[in-house]
């Protein structure tokens, strides 16, 4: 394999892992700080507006870092990283759909700006 497809590769699961494991820590200290109900109780739509915020923020991060790392073509990778998002959002909303575990719209969301936040990232990059 090519060292510049590894390069390639390794810029979009950089900017994916950030944006799961930034994500995942968040909500994490939401739960322990009592933010968050007790993990498996539904969120209001309240806090999925709250979560939607910094996953949106988180988002654009990630893809930014994607874009840094990548060895050409920044915006190209960024995009990547949201259609790897939209994928993933999609898996979340199958998952979670008869759950109650909150509001629909906000799985639904999560998938839905997965491409323009990635789009927005690549884009700060790309304007340096």
């Amino acid at each position: 394999m090519p060292k510049t497809t590894l390069k390639s590769i390794g810029a979009v699961v950089a900017g994916l892992f950030f944006i799961i494991i930034v994500s995942t820590a968040v909500d994490i200290i939401l739960h322990a700080a009592k933010v968050y109900p007790p993990m498996g109780e539904p969120m209001t739509d309240a806090l999925a507006v709250l979560a939607s915020s910094y996953r949106l923020a988180i988002g654009i991060a990630g893809a930014w870092l994607t874009a840094r790392l990548a060895p050409d073509r920044p915006m190209r990778h960024a995009l990547i990283l949201g259609g790897i998002g939209i994928v993933l959002g999609l898996v979340g909303v199958v998952a979670t759909w008869n759950l109650g575990l909150g509001p629909r719209w906000y799985a639904i969301s999560l998938a839905v700006v997965a491409l323009p936040q990635c789009w927005f990232g690549g884009w700060l990059y790309a304007r340096r």
